[in-house]
């Protein structure tokens, strides 16, 4: 088979799954809620003790407060990612938070926030 089709059939069927995943929801960014928000990190962190969870107003971040401390868990399109707030910056934005670990394996995350949300959660991740 000549390169060209080839390329042609990958890149068109690589297209199309992309598509009917859109298409069928499948891409839409989760929304947490409590329950979620625990189960999420229980399967990150599954011997954690939660004793709080709070969740942002638009549900797409939570913080988690456990034994241990503090975390973050958030919403990566339809999957999540948790992280304990250990050794990172926290910056306002124009629409939130912005964080940046200090672990070259952690990307930074920016979280949207409401105005009113901003301060208790930068109160809530100052490690105590």
């Amino acid at each position: 088979m000549p390169l060209e089709i080839l390329l042609i059939m990958v890149i068109g069927g690589v297209s199309a799954v992309a598509a009917i995943l859109h298409l069928s929801g499948r891409s839409a960014q989760t929304v947490l809620s409590v329950e979620d928000a625990r189960a999420e990190w229980h399967r990150h962190f599954p011997d954690d003790v939660i004793h709080q969870v709070l969740i942002a107003e638009n549900g797409h971040a939570a913080l988690v407060q456990t034994e241990g401390g503090t975390g973050l868990l958030w919403a990566f399109g339809a999957d999540t990612v948790a992280r304990h707030l250990i050794d990172f910056d926290v910056f306002e934005t124009g629409t939130g938070l912005r964080l940046e670990f200090h672990d070259f394996g952690t990307p930074g995350v920016s979280l949207s926030l409401a105005p009113h949300e901003r301060a208790d959660w930068q109160q809530m991740m100052i490690p105590s």
